[in-house]
């Protein structure tokens, strides 16, 4: 059993004694932020809960003297996709490419995604999560038919099993002209009411786009669906479904939440476009998640050619206009993305390269734990706050350089003030799933 490196008091009342903190993430900061918006404090837990952050300690407490390691709360990550994940090792991407993943996928998918196929993978990707610290997590789900009706009962299922471990939302996801058929729009929003999930679509340039997206939020005010979109995940600048979706949000003041995920050719697009796109952006109320792995592996991807730029959209440019942003995992071990391990402290380190979340880091480190949790109306997550569960995340790492220079698998991860087990589960155990080659 691999709990970590911290030997945690096993009392009712204990301290987490010289840790540091990462200012953003603290509900009620210590007097002043160090350089780097760092904090020292010292926190009590008490029967599972944080009973107060940098105050006075009793002496006698039991104490665990982190050294300046740093806390951070549990993470969330708010864009996900557990039904694809880990069919890699029996459905790889033959080019790398964006196309080539989704025919590959689609491919597995008719072949392969029977509820115990589903139910396995989704399993080992969320007891991964789990492991590395996540406490709140959203996945997308394939939802044409039939694998709507194979995968929403299947995700409801798991959702109450993992309940109080790693919190679970469901999206729907398709083509957006699917939407058109109003069969599917019929047989979707039935297993979207019964198994409560949410309601989203991948958008691009087809000519019933604004027809499409009519529909779509004309749906979700019925039903009163929160809604989170794949946009423009291209290189090409003539993909502008951002703005579309935008100005229809403006256009029928659309009364939920609304995220996009990727948006990636507003990178490539001429500047004052892009800048009258982030305005209605803000203007709709709109909230923005990147993706900085997933893109950066599948965006500009030619054969023989290195790539020119990195995938990401404009995020630092968003957060400057109030746009509420995020970084998330995405894709894992699937045709989308070869790599990753649903770990979100990964996805900050490789943001803070690819995106450049660096010097300062500012607030940052919110994108990965209190940034998401607003965003997907789940705002009790994601932060360090008297009077919350003791959720954290205990670093051997003292500052910036340190946590980002290396994985930090010696991580400790406390739930309701708690050492878990760490231990992350074995690729073996889906050998005989992979075996099923289409």
């Amino acid at each position: 059993m691999t709990t970590g490196f911290a030997a945690v008091p096993e009392a009712r009342r204990f301290v987490l004694a010289n840790a540091t903190l990462p200012a953003a993430l603290v509900g009620a900061l210590p007097p002043v932020p160090e350089d780097d918006d760092l904090v020292n404090a010292d926190i009590v837990i008490a029967d599972g809960r944080i009973e107060s952050v940098g105050g006075a300690v009793d002496a006698g407490v039991p104490r665990l003297d982190l050294d300046r390691g740093m806390v951070w709360p549990c993470f969330v990550d708010m864009h996900t996709h557990i039904d694809k994940g880990h069919i890699w090792p029996r459905r790889a991407n033959p080019d790398g490419t964006f196309m080539g993943a989704l025919d590959a996928v689609r491919v597995d998918r008719e072949a392969n995604w029977s509820a115990d196929d589903v139910r396995r993978r989704m399993d080992f990707s969320l007891r991964s999560a789990y492991a590395h610290g996540t406490a709140l997590l959203r996945t997308h789900i394939d939802s044409l038919p039939p694998q709507h009706a194979v995968s929403w009962p299947v995700f409801a299922e798991i959702r109450a099993e993992w309940a109080g471990r790693v919190e679970l939302q469901g999206v729907a996801l398709y083509p957006v002209d699917a939407i058109l058929d109003e069969s599917f729009r019929t047989g979707l929003t039935s297993e979207l009411r019964r198994h409560g999930g949410l309601l989203g679509a991948a958008t691009f340039m087809v000519p019933e786009l604004d027809r499409a997206l009519g529909l779509i939020f004309g749906l979700a005010e019925d039903e009163g669906f929160d809604l989170d979109f794949h946009v423009d995940e291209s290189e090409d600048p003539a993909a502008r479904s951002l703005r579309h979706i935008a100005d229809t949000a403006l256009g029928r003041r659309f009364p939920g939440r609304i995220t996009v995920g990727h948006c990636c050719s507003l990178a490539v697009q001429p500047k004052g476009e892009a800048e009258e796109t982030m305005a209605r952006v803000r203007d709709a109320g709109i909230s923005v998640v990147s993706l900085p792995m997933c893109n950066m592996y599948l965006q500009d991807r030619h054969a023989g050619r290195t790539p020119r730029w990195r995938g990401v959209t404009l995020l630092h440019e968003m957060k400057a206009r109030g746009i509420p942003v995020a970084v998330a995992s995405d894709n894992t071990r699937d045709p989308f993305y070869a790599y990753g391990d649903l770990d979100p402290l990964e996805v900050f380190r490789e943001a803070s390269r690819i995106l450049q979340l660096d010097h300062p880091v500012g607030d940052w480190p919110a994108a990965v734990c209190r940034d998401p949790a607003a965003i997907i109306g789940r705002p009790e997550f994601g932060r360090i706050a008297v009077d919350r569960p003791a959720d954290l995340v205990l670093f051997r790492a003292r500052n910036w350089t340190e946590l980002l220079a290396r994985p930090q698998s010696d991580r400790t991860v406390l739930r309701s003030g708690k050492p878990i087990d760490r231990t992350l589960p074995d690729y073996r155990e889906l050998d005989d799933l992979m075996e099923r080659r289409p």
